[in-house]
């Protein structure tokens, strides 16, 4: 059992979790109880009155045959909340709305999350727009700009030893690689992601240093066959000035959550 500050962990509340994120991971492919019960390594008996408890609270969801689970619409009210209470993104938001007016593409707010990023806003390009919003979905760290662009902040001692998983074939998959590029992104001050996290789209990643080590990022994503030279430039000029923007408009007073 795992302590923190020298408090024991509370095991139910930890196996309740456990069954939320396994779920929220599955996004759209619902899971039977067995399932649940081998993954998390419980009881059948004990998983199913979990799920019973969860679903009477609207953290979990069935189907009307009682067989299948999936995340609740809780876990969404509890997101909402998160990020209308978070005093960055209530910042950062106004920001992002100048510079997608600006260059007219897609501009993202995220915040690391152990190895993943965590989408908290975006503003769609009108010239491209996703089927399906990035807020609240995750990205592995090391395959696009953003995460990048926080890796870089760190140490590359704290990388993972690897291999990575491949999101395409330009993304980097061995520390070396990675550790590599990192240094790059150190030596221009952004990051750039070609092609490594979605094929078809370069991204620009620039870390917001208003927390050490930077804790958040705004990225620029453009469809390739858009990208110039002289596109990319107006992009870095962009996007450089609303990170010292965003950076300056940070005051103190603000709650530091670990």
């Amino acid at each position: 059992m795992s302590e923190t500050a020298g408090v024991r962990e509370v095991k139910s509340a930890a196996r309740t979790v456990e069954l939320l994120e396994l779920l929220a991971a599955r996004g759209d492919r619902p899971a039977r109880l067995q399932e649940l019960a081998d993954a998390l390594g419980v009881p059948r008996s004990s998983m199913y009155a979990l799920l019973q408890t969860l679903i009477t609270r609207g953290w979990v969801r069935t189907d009307t045959t009682g067989s299948l689970y999936g995340i609740g619409i809780r876990t969404l009210l509890t997101g909402t909340s998160y990020l209308d209470s978070d005093p960055r993104v209530r910042l950062v938001r106004p920001y992002l709305d100048e510079a997608s007016e600006a260059l007219g593409e897609t501009i993202h707010l995220a915040r690391l999350d152990g190895r993943n990023v965590a989408y908290l806003a975006t503003r769609e390009s009108h010239a491209y727009l996703r089927t399906i919003s990035r807020v609240g979905r995750r990205l592995p760290a090391h395959a696009g700009a953003l995460g990048k662009a926080l890796l870089a902040e760190r140490p590359d001692s704290d990388l993972p030893e690897g291999p990575y998983p491949a999101l395409t074939p330009n993304t980097r998959t061995t520390k070396a690689d990675l550790a590599a590029d990192l240094a790059e992104v150190r030596a221009r001050d952004y990051s750039v992601d070609r092609e490594e996290g979605v094929l078809g789209i370069t991204g620009f990643g620039f870390a917001l240093r208003y927390d050490t080590p930077a804790q958040d990022a705004i990225s620029c994503s453009v469809p390739i066959a858009r990208l110039t030279p002289a596109h990319e430039d107006e992009i870095v000029t962009v996007m450089t000035e609303t990170r010292a923007r965003i950076e300056s408009a940070t005051t103190g007073g603000t709650i530091t959550w670990r």
